[in-house]
C-alpha cells in the first residue's frame, strides 16, 4: 500500500486501534476495494478468505433461514470489521454479508490476521472485545424484533444508518426495509408514513432523508442507545468486564 493508503486505515476503528508493530506487518496485505449497494460479500456457509474493514460503508449481516427468506442481525461500519471469527476460530461464514452502504472498505487476507491474533496478545484482546459488542448488537436486535413495534425499530435502523452515512440520504425502498426489519410492507410502508407525517423523517423515490434527529432518538425503543453506548466504550473495555460488577442491568 502506498503511504496515502496507510494512513487512510485510520479512516477504520479497529485498524487504527492496532498496535504500531502490528500495523506494520498487516498494512503490506492490505487492500482497498469499493463494492456496490446490495452486494453479497459471502454468503452462510461460505468460506471466508478476506476479513473486511469497512471506511464508510456499511455490511449487514443477516440470518438465513431454510426458507430462503432474511432477516438482518447486526450491522456492521468503521467502527469495526467482517470476518473476524475466521480470523480467530472457524473460516466459514455463518451471516449472508451484504453491502448496505456504499463507500470505502478495506480487506486482509484471513491468514495474516490469523497469524497476528496468534503472535499479539493486544490484537487478541482488541479482536474478542469487538466480537463480543457485535454479539451484544446482535441479541439486542433479536430482542428488538421480538418486543418492539415495526414503528419503533425503523427508527432504531434509520438512526444507526443515519450514524453511519454521516447524515447523507439513505437510498432504501419500503420494499428492501421490510427485508432488514423482517416485517411485512405494508407495516413498514405505514411506519414509514406515520415518521414522515411527524415531521422526522421526509421519504421520496427511494431516499430517505432524516428530519429531526432528536425527535428520531425519541420516538426509537432504547435499543438505539445501548448498541450505540456499547460500541462507543468497546476500544476501553470497563475493569469490571472481568473482575467487577456482575449485577448487570436489571428493569425497575
Amino acid at each position: 500500500m502506498s503511504k496515502d493508503q496507510r494512513d487512510d486505515t485510520r479512516g477504520n476503528w479497529l485498524l487504527g486501534a492496532l498496535e504500531t508493530v502490528s500495523r506494520e506487518r498487516i498494512d503490506p496485505h492490505l487492500e482497498p476495494i469499493k463494492l456496490e449497494l446490495g452486494v453479497v460479500v459471502c454468503e452462510a456457509g461460505g468460506l471466508l478468505k478476506h476479513a473486511y474493514f469497512p471506511q464508510g460503508a456499511v455490511l449487514s449481516l443477516l440470518t438465513v433461514l431454510e426458507n430462503g427468506s432474511a432477516i438482518e442481525t447486526a450491522n456492521i461500519g468503521r467502527e469495526g470489521a467482517f470476518g473476524l471469527f475466521a480470523a480467530m476460530y472457524s473460516r466459514v461464514s455463518f451471516n449472508r454479508c451484504l453491502v448496505l452502504l456504499e463507500g470505502g472498505m478495506i480487506r486482509c487476507p484471513i491468514e495474516v490476521l490469523q497469524s497476528e491474533f496468534k503472535r499479539s496478545e493486544h490484537v487478541r484482546d482488541l479482536f474478542v472485545s469487538y466480537s463480543e459488542t457485535l454479539l451484544s448488537q446482535v441479541q439486542q436486535t433479536v430482542a428488538c424484533n421480538a418486543l418492539h413495534t415495526t414503528e419503533e425499530r425503523m427508527c432504531r435502523w434509520l438512526l444507526m444508518m443515519h450514524d453511519r452515512a454521516e447524515g447523507e440520504a439513505l437510498p432504501y425502498t419500503h420494499e428492501f426495509l421490510s427485508h432488514m426489519l423482517g416485517a411485512n410492507r405494508k407495516s413498514v410502508t405505514l411506519a414509514a408514513q406515520s415518521l414522515q407525517t411527524a415531521g422526522l423523517i421526509s421519504y421520496h423515490r427511494g431516499k430517505i432523508q432524516v428530519l429531526d434527529r432528536p425527535g428520531l432518538e425519541k420516538a426509537s425503543c432504547e435499543c438505539y442507545a445501548i448498541v450505540k453506548a456499547r460500541f462507543d466504550a468497546f476500544l476501553t473495555p470497563p475493569s469490571t468486564a472481568v473482575h467487577g460488577d456482575t449485577k448487570g442491568r436489571r428493569g425497575n
